[in-house]
């Protein structure tokens, strides 16, 4: 017993001596980049403090429907997502992918805080591009993505049209339950807890109409997060259950996937 108190206690003291510390547990970045082909796009910098942030804009043959704001997951970076995007590109949308600090090209190191302000601060500039204010915006994220995903959206929603939420995570506090002991759970989930969280932030969200993307086969996320999401969510909301795995739908529905964003423009 007294070993498991002691554990408990470093633990905690780890995370409250630097939150940083704890978002590293969530952040993989990766600065191996994948060649962008057949794409029509065009990079983009924005200058934050003392760290520079990469970003392209992805443009459809036609004149796009809409803007999708995509955000990546924990690993990779935006070039390696280009598979869940580009459905919808060639479906007459425009994708804007932002790399978080310390992936692909953008510079620094991300936590909860800084990529939340950066989010916030590159969505107020990439609004007002004129090939974009004048379009409906589309929120789209995956994965750990769909965190910043609901918070932009709360955060925004006189600008925001639609929200996607694929592969959604509940909280950070419960995907780190995940991996913690049985003994530890109460005692992590009293003193971590995540600054945002879509299960949260999702309540807050009024007549937007929003996609939920989830595979009951899903190893990296359990559906049931997905599912909590869903549940505190206000109408108009969609629950797309289909079979693959994590962040599949795009590649082997994307059909389906163009059909039901296309019908978020029309509700």
């Amino acid at each position: 017993m007294k070993k498991v108190i002691l554990t408990s206690v470093l633990i905690i003291s780890t995370f409250l001596i630097s939150s940083a510390q704890f978002d590293n547990r969530f952040y993989f970045p990766s600065k191996e980049w994948s060649i962008i082909e057949n794409l029509k796009y065009e990079e983009l910098f924005f200058d934050i403090d003392a760290i520079s942030l990469n970003a392209i804009l992805l443009k459809p043959e036609s004149t796009p429907k809409a803007t999708i704001l995509f955000y990546h997951g924990a690993g990779g970076n935006i070039s390696t997502y280009i598979d869940l995007t580009k459905p919808l590109i060639d479906a007459g949308y425009q994708v804007f992918m932002l790399d978080f600090r310390g992936y692909g090209k953008s510079t620094g190191t991300p936590t909860h805080i800084n990529i939340a302000n950066d989010a916030q601060i590159v969505f107020d500039k990439i609004i007002e591009r004129d090939e974009i204010k004048k379009l409906p915006i589309i929120i789209y994220g995956a994965s750990m993505g769909t965190q910043i995903a609901s918070k932009i959206t709360r955060d925004n929603q006189a600008k925001v049209a639609a929200l996607i939420l694929d592969g959604t995570i509940s909280s950070f506090t419960d995907m780190a339950l995940l991996s913690v002991p049985e003994e530890q759970k109460s005692t992590i989930e009293q003193y971590v807890t995540s600054p945002y969280s879509a299960k949260n932030d999702i309540k807050e969200i009024k007549n937007i109409p929003k996609l939920f993307i989830h595979s009951k086969e899903d190893k990296s996320v359990p559906f049931s997060q997905g599912e909590t999401v869903f549940n505190n969510a206000l109408e108009p909301k969609e629950m797309w259950i289909y079979n693959g795995e994590h962040l599949e739908s795009a590649i082997i529905y994307s059909e389906i996937l163009i059909q039901k964003t296309n019908n978020l423009l029309n509700k």
